[in-house]
């Protein structure tokens, strides 16, 4: 299997995630978007792409409004992105991206889940040399030669490329993940993407056993309950 199962099972394994929690990060993900862009889906492709996975996500159209309204300047919330690498027990690394309005209560808060397995935070890039930063689309077509023809065609270099079992997976660039789209969009009319993530991919894995998996799962639990972290990368094998 290549690069692209990788981020594939990834992306299965992150569904579990709380449905409170999943809300709470797709507003915060659409406020931001449309604080940077326009706050019009229709006039902002990448805030019209989330809010088209928010809905597929089930998240209730009624937060997908009041994080735009935020956006355009009602309410008092301004939500910062933050990355923060760590080490974990064993070779285990960790990457934990941040959506949050208090950056010193944030990392506070990341620290103190680290500090009660007694391990650490990183400096930057102190881990993420180690990820790839990868977007990745999946979907169901059954001519895998025409697509690939057509992101040649179009100029859009994959950095992997996986048929399997009637599934095109596709993993590129993360600033060709839009692009990607659009292109099979126009080639698929009401494609229905069963994959759609950009997110940090390690480039090598371990596997953990006995106290140190026992600890890794402690500290992934502890960040996982912060509200404010919205993913967590690791290069553990699960």
């Amino acid at each position: 299997m290549g690069r692209a199962y990788e981020v594939r099972k990834y992306s299965i394994q992150k569904t579990g995630a709380a449905k409170g929690k999943i809300y709470t990060t797709y507003a915060k993900e659409i406020y931001l978007a449309a604080k940077k862009g326009l706050p019009d889906p229709d006039a902002n492709v990448v805030l019209k792409r989330i809010i088209d996975k928010a809905k597929k996500n089930q998240v209730p159209s009624d937060i997908i409004n009041r994080a735009i309204d935020k956006a355009k300047g009602v309410g008092g919330e301004d939500y910062h992105e933050v990355i923060y690498e760590g080490f974990g027990p064993g070779a285990s690394t960790f990457i934990i991206k941040c959506l949050t309005d208090n950056v010193n209560r944030t990392v506070g808060m990341v620290r103190a889940a680290f500090n009660k397995v007694n391990k650490s935070l990183g400096v930057t890039n102190s881990v993420q040399y180690n990820y790839d930063h990868l977007g990745v689309i999946s979907f169901k077509y059954d001519n895998e030669e025409e697509i690939f023809n057509a992101l040649l065609e179009s100029g859009i270099e994959p950095v992997d490329f996986e048929s399997e079992n009637g599934e095109i997976i596709i993993t590129v660039n993360p600033t060709d993940v839009n692009p990607l789209k659009d292109l099979i969009e126009k080639l698929i009319p009401n494609v229905e993407f069963i994959l759609d993530e950009v997110g940090m991919y390690s480039k090598d894995k371990v596997t953990l056993t006995g106290e140190d998996k026992e600890i890794y799962d402690r500290l992934y639990k502890l960040l996982d309950e912060i509200e404010d972290v919205s993913e967590i990368y690791t290069n553990v094998e699960e």
